[in-house]
């Protein structure tokens, strides 16, 4: 076959949200692609063209949208975090704090052996079941409820988002795909291409403040592929991952306080497993950090720098550099 005959595939970045109720898709897509906007600014490469779509599944949960003109901060759609631009300059001396990932590791081992132990005296999975009931009600109603949402009565919380990925990767199943899940995103990202779409290729996964390190969630994960999750500790990368897996967390995040997947998760067949990376999350609201927030991780360089990385692959490098420098040129 001729070189010139050679179609290259078109690329697509899709984002899939994670906990709580949100503001409408349209507002939440344009804040998502801003915040990537703002990463590729920051390690100057601003110009870099990308397309992007959210896989949006709040309204499946919840009655009404988050409204900013909501002012009951009691309320299901007061919008209590909405987009706000970063500070690059907090990148700058960000450095990790040893001693709090020391901790962590140190937790995550503990709470591992405590939570896989053949016999326990104390039934951790109520007290974790009690947890997701009060703190994180999405993740309570993924695993164990309906839709609480009329319009959805009659479907399984599980099924109706799952769908929701599901339709999208395959509209765009022949594209080269660029999958970033954020929060509980990340568990429904793991199930649909574990279990649902596993013929639909993924060029790169990146997972964002992710809790698929949660004993609870890889003991989920591991009865459902059938293992003894006594003996057996680890699920598989999912297959249809083919050039990489990456995973960012921030260390004040609490929902991703397992910050290491690569200890979780064993390779597919391909040697695809995941990438652990520390990075600080400067996401501010009326003066407060909040570190889960997912504009402050899609804007972070490390993230910025994947996403970019994968938009210019198999692109010429002569086009790539005069795009950035004409932008540079004329602002675009």
């Amino acid at each position: 076959m001729s070189i010139f005959n050679i179609k290259k595939k078109r690329k697509i970045i899709i984002v899939i949200h994670g906990l709580a109720n949100k503001p409408p898709k349209n507002i939440l897509e344009n804040w998502c692609k801003i915040s990537i906007r703002e990463g590729l600014k920051t390690i100057h490469r601003r110009f870099t063209p990308f397309s992007l779509k959210l896989v949006y599944w709040a309204d499946l949960l919840h009655e009404k949208p988050e409204d900013i003109q909501e002012q009951d901060k009691k309320s299901d759609t007061y919008l209590s975090d909405p987009y706000t631009p970063g500070n690059p300059d907090e990148y700058i001396n960000f450095k990790p704090s040893v001693n709090k990932e020391k901790f962590l590791n140190k937790l995550e081992k503990k709470l591992d052996e405590i939570y896989f132990k053949e016999n326990r005296f104390i039934d951790l999975d109520s007290i974790a079941n009690i947890l997701a009931r009060n703190f994180f009600q999405d993740m309570d109603y993924y695993y164990h409820s309906n839709c609480p949402v009329a319009r959805y009565a009659g479907l399984t919380a599980r099924d109706a988002i799952c769908l929701r990925l599901a339709e999208t990767l395959d509209k765009y199943h022949d594209r080269d795909i660029l999958l970033i899940a954020h929060s509980m995103g990340t568990i429904i990202a793991y199930d649909v291409l574990t279990q649902t779409m596993k013929d639909v290729s993924i060029n790169t996964l990146i997972t964002i403040g992710s809790p698929l390190a949660m004993p609870l969630i890889l003991k989920n994960i591991l009865l459902e592929q059938g293992k003894d999750f006594k003996k057996e500790h680890q699920p598989f990368t999912p297959e249809n991952i083919i050039t990489g897996w990456y995973n960012f967390s921030d260390l004040d995040d609490p929902v991703a306080f397992n910050h290491n997947l690569a200890d979780d998760y064993l390779p597919n067949s391909m040697g695809i497993a995941p990438n652990d990376f520390i990075i600080y999350n400067n996401y501010r609201h009326d003066g407060s950090r909040f570190p889960h927030k997912l504009y402050g991780y899609l804007r972070a360089p490390e993230v910025a720098m994947v996403i970019y990385d994968f938009c210019v692959a198999g692109r010429s490098a002569f086009i790539t550099n005069l795009r950035q420098k004409l932008g540079n040129m004329f602002g675009w």
